[in-house]
């Protein structure tokens, strides 16, 4: 585990949900949804460099009970439904380095990443060791259809282009646009603590199969979740692991 020594990795986990109530620990295949990253990351990561981010104590509990520490609960200024994940991050980071060590690195993994995969987070942190202009690598995939032709209800109730002038362009024409896949972010430890996002710095990505993004938005949401991880983790042993 020596890549990951130096990385601290933040699992920014609320419990406050409005669309599905107490969504990071709801079950997902018998098991509370944020134990499915943290079951992926159980292969490669200590304990030690994990810190659960939470303002919810059943969140805590749930994720003590396989042996990880949640040190503090995070403050009602960072939990309302208007404070972005940087935020977050940040006292995270700032946390841990005044009560644990500092680190190079910083890996947020969201609760809902219930595809993660180490050889993506592997990749990810090798694609930012080898460019020093890099300052994050992102979770990443294809759009299924070409942005350009995008539509919308306009005021009247009647379909328009967002880019009409793209109506008649080939496919293989326009640049394939990517989006966030919702899954992980790896960081310098340094751009973090300089408020360094996606819009003021240098960022890559990691492209991940569409099969492999899972947005948990829904009840529906939740079926697919639980279908895509039948066939492709089916393997995967869950009862007996701890950090």
């Amino acid at each position: 585990m020596g890549l990951f020594s130096k990385v601290l990795v933040v699992i920014p986990a609320r419990g406050g949900s409005k669309r599905i109530p107490r969504k990071n620990i709801r079950p997902l295949l018998g098991q509370p949804l944020i134990y499915w990253p943290l079951m992926e990351l159980n292969k490669f990561i200590e304990g030690e460099n994990i810190l659960v981010s939470t303002d919810s104590e059943a969140i805590k509990s749930i994720v003590e009970k396989k042996g990880l520490r949640v040190p503090f609960i995070r403050p009602a200024s960072l939990s309302d439904d208007y404070t972005g994940v940087m935020p977050v991050i940040t006292h995270a980071l700032k946390w841990y380095e005044e009560n644990i060590k500092v680190v190079d690195y910083v890996l947020t993994v969201y609760p809902s990443a219930v595809m993660l995969y180490e050889k993506d987070v592997r990749n990810a942190i090798t694609k930012l060791i080898q460019d020093d202009k890099c300052d994050s690598v992102m979770s990443a995939t294809n759009f299924a259809f070409p942005i350009q032709r995008a539509v919308f209800e306009n005021q009247n109730g009647y379909a328009e282009m967002f880019q009409p002038q793209h109506y008649s362009t080939r496919s293989q024409d326009l640049t394939e646009a990517k989006h966030d896949a919702g899954q992980f972010y790896v960081s310098r430890a340094s751009s973090v603590r300089n408020g360094f996002v996606l819009t003021n710095s240098n960022v890559k990505l990691q492209l991940l199969h569409r099969n492999s993004v899972v947005d948990i938005d829904t009840m529906e949401d939740l079926e697919v979740a639980e279908n895509t991880l039948r066939i492709n983790k089916k393997n995967l042993k869950i009862k007996d692991w701890k950090f």
